[in-house]
């Protein structure tokens, strides 16, 4: 067997995985890793800070569908980025963060350390879906190929390696890298294929719900619900699964409209956040449930009527064909409730000024395939509803997570991702400036994200509850913020300010244009915008 270091014996398990980018910020644990990142001709793109690798990873898996690595030092740089490590584990995404530890002979004495932490491992596993040590090279080809295999089976999500900090640099013979087959998928039972076929049978107002779990559904999800003539709506991640130009494509806010007369509730690879959780304040009287998710889990979560385990592209598939050996018959005249129902919505959400003028000019201008990251934000919460998506992995959200400041750097891995994809990034000034040292990224590495602040001096929301809900006492929520444009220029980025909606068509198109980093300071009157709210926590009609 060849000689090897641990950290080439890592890099040759990603490189046989495929990957050929890796984000880091290296420190003395890990100097073995990224000197071997440097010998396998990877492209490593640094960060100014440990959580923006963490969002960028994030951002490139969500827009390529494909692992995103990155690279940070043990301790403080894993607490760092964990943050990004909580947003892929709650938005289901394959990252893998690559770490050290302290050197082997010290490993558990708790000495102090540099960048020691109590069970730094202990910590990752509550929030990722797996992690390991490796404490020998000779070990790293198979835990490697595990990682990856835990990532990519069943519900996707993000895995962690350590390694201590001689084992990086210590060569000895080792293996060649492996590739390890998916853990195989639960199969559907077929009598609850069959029972879910039987709802649909006797339902005349069925619902389709879907998120990032049905990504690659759907074609099969679409086919279902032109059969049934059901909506499908997405909450955040799974929107584009089917298309807003489609007319069964629905928004959340259209979708409502329609809710209280639905008699089905079909969930695919969701957790129905939107209609179970806190966000719809009812569930229709009679109300029947069908959930298709390969984690057994979400049903002990929220139980259905019918409770299909299976993959969502092989279950929809499945329930589709009971479906049509039922001899189901559509709906007459449903279509044209949907259609009703959009259109009456579209006119409705125009009034949420001005971040719905800034969103309207976004859509027209940019083509189908642009991707666009959202933050919260004023504009950013609008855009769940007010933005449409045409196609999956377009519109990247943190989820249910609302990691405030992970909207630019997750722009930056899915840039990197699809460079040849026009990206923009939604923020507000708050969440911005978490983040902003990431311009030096976005220049250094000739990254072309188009970064929109939308400026009010404040953590608009914040300042708008507590205003709202604690008899106008503001506290902690208006901000003193820098000159965006120069600041922007300081970094070598392009920028302009932007007073209102008529200017920013012409400047969005020049940012674009341009191909390189390019921030827009888009400045907003400090409470002048009206709350996005109605159509994401509507009222009970």
């Amino acid at each position: 067997m060849p000689l090897s270091t641990g950290g080439e014996a890592i890099v040759s398990g990603l490189v046989a995985h495929g990957i050929t980018t890796v984000f880091g910020l290296p420190g003395a644990q890990i100097y073995g890793l990224f000197d071997a990142f440097h010998q396998a001709q990877l492209r490593v793109i640094g960060a100014r800070h440990e959580q923006a690798c963490g969002y960028m990873a994030f951002g490139y898996a969500r827009a390529s569908g494909k692992p995103g690595v990155f690279s940070v030092v043990p301790g403080p740089g894993v607490l760092n980025a964990g943050a990004a490590l909580l947003t892929a584990f709650g938005a289901n995404e394959p990252v893998l963060c690559l770490t050290g530890q302290v050197p082997s002979a010290f490993l558990g004495k708790g000495r102090g350390h540099l960048h020691e932490m109590p069970d730094q491992l202990a910590t990752l596993r509550t929030f990722v879906k797996w992690a390991e040590r490796i404490e020998y090279p000779a070990n790293a080809p198979a835990l490697v190929a595990r990682a990856f295999q835990e990532m990519l089976s069943g519900r996707r999500g993000p895995a962690s390696l350590e390694m201590p900090w001689d084992v990086f640099t210590q060569r000895v013979e080792v293996g060649a890298a492996e590739v390890f087959e998916r853990f195989p998928s639960p199969e559907a039972d077929p009598d609850r294929i069959k029972s879910a076929a039987n709802l649909i049978a006797a339902s005349k107002t069925p619902m389709i719900f879907v998120g990032s779990g049905a990504i690659e559904a759907g074609d099969e999800i679409l086919e279902l619900a032109e059969l049934i003539e059901a909506p499908v709506v997405a909450f955040r991640s799974g929107r584009g699964i089917v298309s807003n130009a489609h007319e069964l494509g629905l928004t959340m806010a259209a979708a409502y409209r329609l809710w209280p007369q639905t008699d089905l509730m079909i969930g695919i690879g969701t957790r129905l956040e939107l209609p179970t959780m806190t966000r719809w304040p009812f569930l229709p009287q009679g109300l029947k449930s069908i959930r298709i998710d390969i984690d057994a889990s979400e049903m002990r979560r929220y139980a259905p009527d019918a409770a299909v385990v299976a993959d969502a592209k092989a279950g929809t598939s499945e329930l589709l064909a009971a479906v049509r050996k039922l001899g189901y018959t559509k709906t007459a005249g449903r279509r044209t409730a949907i259609r009703d129902a959009s259109a009456a919505t579209l006119k409705d959400i125009q009034k949420i000024q001005p971040q719905m003028a800034y969103l309207n000019i976004l859509r027209e201008v940019l083509p189908p395939n642009a991707i666009v990251t959202d933050e919260l934000s004023q504009v950013g919460f609008a855009s769940w509803y007010g933005f449409p998506v045409y196609e999956p992995r377009t519109f990247i959200t943190s989820g249910y997570q609302g990691t405030l400041g992970s909207g630019f750097p997750t722009a930056l891995g899915a840039k990197v991702a699809h460079p040849d994809r026009p990206v923009v990034a939604i923020t507000g000034d708050g969440g911005f400036m978490f983040g902003m040292q990431e311009l030096s990224t976005a220049v250094q590495f000739k990254i072309g994200v188009v970064v929109l602040v939308f400026n009010n001096n404040s953590y608009g929301n914040v300042r708008r509850d507590q205003r709202q809900h604690f008899e106008g006492r503001v506290v902690a929520s208006d901000l003193v913020n820098p000159d965006f444009v120069k600041l922007a220029e300081s970094f070598g980025v392009g920028a302009a300010r932007v007073t209102s909606p008529d200017h920013f068509r012409n400047e969005l198109e020049k940012a674009l244009a341009s191909g390189g980093p390019y921030l827009i300071d888009i400045e907003v009157p400090r409470d002048s915008e009206v709350s996005p709210w109605a159509f994401i926590h509507p009222a009970k009609p």
